[in-house]
Formats: structure tokens, sequence, C-alpha cells
């Protein structure tokens, strides 16, 4: 199959192109059906054809499943990854020592299966927590991977590694640095149990960069702290997630670290990649309708924009009156007041899009049809000026349905 590369639209050095965990030079992607589904793809595997230096962030939930704890070590040895697995339908969370057998089970297996080390191997699983894992299936579904060096299917990937998804999720954009071409895709599930730092997501993206692996892994937690970090659907945090980037140096670059002349157009790259994968993410919340963007500006530094950002994001009167279309301003100045965070509410500003509707501690007097009107858009935009200072933080998710309750009440039956 043709890597696909047609150029979208130009970005602040960098350019998007149709493509994703594949797009980089030698990344290889698919995903099979095992049976630990009823029907859906349930397997997906990623190969690099040669080691690439790693980085990961990690679920801040306590319960961290046995995949997390093996891909930690996996990544601590030398600091590399050639492989990905990624099963779905079972989390392998809260199981034990059997899990933790089961987790190092499927890196060893897919490690002999490709010929190359076991630490070079990432395991990642999403599911329902507490059940083990059927290692016959996952077995027999590794040895029906026979062209690893070859294959190029994203598209089957992105559908294995899905749960309650509605639809895949994939980016990819194209910069040069050193005066080579250097691309950087990716692949993301999640739709419920999302909140910052962390949440029932996977990320996957890789890059034919050459990168050293302390910067990429700084890299990766700045970029995360922008966009990962920055949605929420309904406030869980799940016991598996992370993010995995892989950069397998096959463009040819001069390495990269933060001191590289060019190391900006690679975090600005690395940056957007994340970004629209998050925000992919909080857009596919289970049952949603809109995706959420909440604006905060005026503050005087950066942890009250995302605290307040993520406060009015994840709440549940803030997220049903989106879906209700009702401009309830109220709402939104009552998470702003509860977040814990610097405000005086005699500054404060808020607007509906372009629709000023709070200001200065009073409500404005606002077209209450236009702003209903403004509410059916698919995508609503939330501003809330602080006048305080001069930083500003943008967070995102999605509105709270009537089929989000109908997908999580029946999630296992």
């Amino acid at each position: 199959m043709q890597k696909q590369g047609a150029v979208s639209q130009m970005l602040e050095g960098f350019k998007i192109v149709e493509g994703g965990i594949t797009s980089a030079k030698g990344f290889h992607a698919s995903g099979l059906y095992c049976g630990i589904k009823k029907k859906r793809l349930d397997l997906a595997w990623c190969y690099s054809e040669v080691p690439a230096n790693a980085a990961g962030v990690y679920t801040m939930n306590q319960f961290q499943a046995a995949p997390l704890v093996v891909t930690k070590a996996s990544i601590a040895v030398e600091q590399k990854l050639q492989a990905i697995l990624v099963n779905s339908g079972v989390a392998n969370a809260c199981t034990g020592e059997q899990g933790l057998r089961d987790a190092y089970a499927m890196r060893q297996l897919l490690a002999g299966h490709f010929q190359i080390k076991d630490e070079y191997v990432a395991v990642t699983s999403t599911g329902v927590i507490g059940d083990l894992l059927p290692m016959d299936k996952i077995t027999q579904g590794i040895a029906q991977i026979t062209d690893w060096q070859t294959c190029t299917e994203p598209h089957l990937f992105e559908q294995a590694i899905m749960t309650t998804d509605l639809v895949s999720k994939r980016v990819a954009v194209e910069t040069i640095i050193d005066g080579k071409v250097i691309t950087i895709g990716g692949a993301a599930k999640g739709s419920g149990m999302i909140k910052p730092n962390m949440a029932t997501m996977l990320g996957f993206v890789t890059t034919d960069a050459a990168v050293d692996p302390h910067s990429l892994q700084a890299a990766l937690r700045q970029v995360t702290d922008e966009s990962f970090n920055m949605i929420a659907v309904d406030g869980d945090t799940s016991t598996n997630d992370m993010v995995l980037v892989l950069a397998n140096g096959m463009a040819g670059n001069d390495l990269l670290t933060a001191e590289h002349p060019e190391w900006s157009k690679f975090l600005a790259a690395l940056h957007h990649v994340c970004q629209e994968l998050a925000k992919k993410i909080a857009r596919d919340g289970e049952g949603a309708t809109k995706l959420i963007e909440v604006q905060v500006s005026g503050a005087r530094n950066v942890e009250v924009a995302r605290g307040i950002g993520k406060t009015i994001i994840m709440s549940s009167l803030v997220k049903t009156a989106m879906f209700g279309k009702d401009p309830n301003w109220g709402r939104i100045v009552c998470a702003i007041g509860y977040s814990g965070q610097e405000m005086d509410p005699n500054k404060v500003e808020v607007s509906l899009g372009p629709i000023n509707v709070f200001k200065k501690g009073v409500p404005t007097h606002f077209d209450e049809a236009q702003a209903v009107k403004y509410l059916e858009e698919e995508h609503i935009q939330i501003f809330v000026e602080l006048g305080l200072g001069e930083t500003q933080a943008v967070a995102w998710g999605c509105d709270l349905t009537y089929d989000y309750v109908r997908i999580n009440a029946a999630y296992r039956t």
C-alpha cells in the first residue's frame, strides 16, 4: 500500500499531510481480529525497521495496569523501542501477578516473532478492568502477523485499538530540519473515562527524526501538558493510559536536542500532532454531539489558566447546558468560582463565541435567540478573560448527552 502524503495545510514551519502512524520512514503497522471481542478488530501492532529512541507518559491513576509496568520496564533498559503490541477489549488492569505475567508474556511473544529484543517491545491494553487476558487468543493473533517488515495498514491499527470510540483518530505532519524531510504521525483511541492527566486513552506517535531520548522525553512531557492533559469527557481517570513516541532517525537529520537551532520546529510539529489527537478524543466523547473549547486568558500564571479551563470543561452542568443549547452563563461562572484558582469576580468576562454574556461581575444584555443559535454549532468556544495577567490556556471537552448514560450503563453487558 502506498503511503499518502497530500499536503492540506501549512502552519508554523510544518505542513499537515494525510497519514498517521506509518507516515514516517521505516514504520509499519496493522490490526487484526484474534477473538477477544465478539466481532471487531482487537489486536494491533506497529514495527520500526530499526530500534527507535522512545519516550512515554502514563496515567496518574495509582492502579496502574500491568502493561504500563512492563512498557516502563522496556523503555528503562535502553530508552529504545522497536515494536508496539496493543490489545483491545480487556484492560489487564487489577489482575495481580497473573496479569503481570501475561503482560510480560505478550512482550516476549511479539519479540520472538519479530526477532528483536524483549525490551524493544511496548505492550498496551484497553477495555474491561479486572478480566484476565485470553492469552491463547493473543498468542494465535501474534502468529497471524506475517508481514511486519512491509505492511502499511494504519487504518487497521486505528480500528483495532478502539473500544467505545465511534471514529478512528490519526494525524501527520512534515517539516524540514537540516535540509531533511521530517515526518511525525500518530494514532490514538479514547472516548470515555477521559480526564486531564491522562485518561482512558492511548496515543502512539512515530517520527523518522533523529532525536536524543532525554530531549524527546522532555518534549513529550511539555506537549502533553498542553494537549492530552487539557481534555476532559467525564472526569474519570483510567488505569491503562499512556502516550508513546518513537523516533527512529531514518530521515537522516543531525541528532535533535533542545540546543539544536531547529529544535523549535520539531517541537511545534510534535505539539500539533498531540494537540490534534487530543481534540479528536474530546470530540469523540461517548455520545457527544459537540466539541467544546474553553479559552482562558488574563491569568497570572499557566497553572491558574489551565485550572480554570479544566474545571469548566469538566462541569457536568456546563456540559449538559451545551448539549441542550442553553446559554446558561451562570454555570460557567460558578465553575470558575469553585475552581480554587486565583480570580477577581469583578474583573471576569465570559463570552459564548462572539456573544459576551458576563462582564465585571454582572450579566450583560445579549440576544438569547442568537446565543441559542450559536450553541447549535458543532464546535463551541467559551472565552474567559480574568483581567489579572498575560497568561492563557486552552482546554477541550464535549457535551454530556443521553447516549453517554446509555453507553456506559451497558458497557459490560
